[in-house]
């Protein structure tokens, strides 16, 4: 790939990335953050947060195990143990009324919902949380909502063998996924995988009896707070775009100067342990026509020879020569010493 397309297709993943996090447009009205023991959603949901902030959008979040009302969140909801109609009457209740006067003027207020966890809705009403999530979504409100893919999940007897696991449902309903991974164990993994050896595994991959030490390292690593956002957006048209982006937060500063400042992006091609080596060829800085492979012998050809191999006339030009009477071109062919000609074969 030319360096100009691999700079284009940079630049344009990054900034869906960008527009995604800002909820702009309605970039995507339901996100789903898939998190797991080892990468917890918190990195990713303050980045929303942060960004909601900036652009004065009502932040409102949905709690089923948040217990501390989280910095720069304007409303809490607790939705442990609520019958899920009477939590949308109560959500809807704190949405931002429309002004019939400013309708026309000024676009409606943004409203960004945060879901902490899916998995108690997902255990005691899956038949019912699509259209639970579907009754909050509005034009003007964007739904992040985070699913622990290593909490299992016990559905109750009234859900059919037949029917889809609840994860599936939300991975067909979410019009943006965000797939997270720990930067320090992702790089662990690739240099397994620049050795040809087996990649290494933690948390509850290692099946090893006791509490859990996957977090463990060298937590004064930039690369330790980094997280991997494996991002799947669906657009409207059908296509689906897939990238893996890190994203690093403000290491050794205050909650609220890191929020300001905001966290580092960028491709995770871009790191220097998962960049491709120089003189690949991967880096897009290909060979021109003319360029001919490396050899201890010359494989081209000289002027004479070039000349001579343009003025020999193959015999499927003779053949096509007319003849006259229109019968088209005829067929040239000298028999060799070798040839058997059989007259009662050639008039058959």
């Amino acid at each position: 790939m030319a360096p100009s397309a691999d700079n284009h297709s940079r630049s344009h993943s990054l900034l869906l990335f960008q527009k995604l996090l800002n909820l702009r447009d309605s970039a995507s009205p339901l996100t789903l953050v898939l998190d797991s023991l080892e990468q917890g959603a918190a990195p990713v949901l303050r980045e929303f947060v942060s960004r909601a902030k900036v652009a004065k959008a009502k932040i409102i979040l949905l709690s089923f195990a948040t217990l501390k009302r989280p910095r720069d969140v304007d409303v809490v909801v607790r939705a442990r143990g609520k019958n899920p109609k009477a939590l949308r009457a109560e959500i809807l209740s704190h949405y931002p009324k429309a002004d019939p006067a400013a309708a026309k003027s000024a676009s409606p207020q943004k409203t960004v919902v945060l879901v902490d966890s899916l998995n108690e809705l997902a255990t005691a009403a899956p038949q019912i949380m699509p259209t639970f999530l579907s009754s909050i979504v509005m034009p003007a409100v964007s739904l992040v909502a985070v699913y622990h893919t290593d909490v299992p999940i016990v559905l109750p007897r009234s859900v059919s063998e037949y029917e889809p696991h609840p994860l599936t449902v939300l991975t067909h309903l979410a019009t943006s996924i965000l797939r997270l991974s720990s930067l320090r164990q992702e790089i662990e993994r690739q240099r397994a995988r620049n050795r040809s050896l087996q990649e290494p595994e933690w948390g509850l991959g290692e099946g090893r009896e006791g509490v859990l030490v996957g977090l463990k390292g060298d937590t004064k690593s930039e690369d330790y707070h980094g997280v991997v956002v494996e991002m799947e957006i669906r657009r409207r048209s059908g296509r689906a775009m897939a990238e893996k982006f890190v994203v690093s937060p403000q290491v050794g500063q205050s909650t609220a100067t890191a929020s300001a400042k905001g966290s580092k992006i960028f491709l995770l091609s871009e790191h220097p342990i998962f960049a491709p080596p120089e003189g690949s060829g991967a880096t897009g800085s290909g060979g021109g026509e003319d360029d001919e492979p490396e050899s201890t012998f010359n494989l081209g050809l000289t002027e004479k020879q070039r000349r001579d191999r343009e003025g020999i006339v193959l015999p499927y030009f003779d053949a096509q020569t007319d003849i006259g009477a229109g019968e088209g071109g005829r067929i040239l062919y000298e028999m060799g010493r070798e040839d058997d000609f059989d007259d009662e074969e050639d008039e058959i």
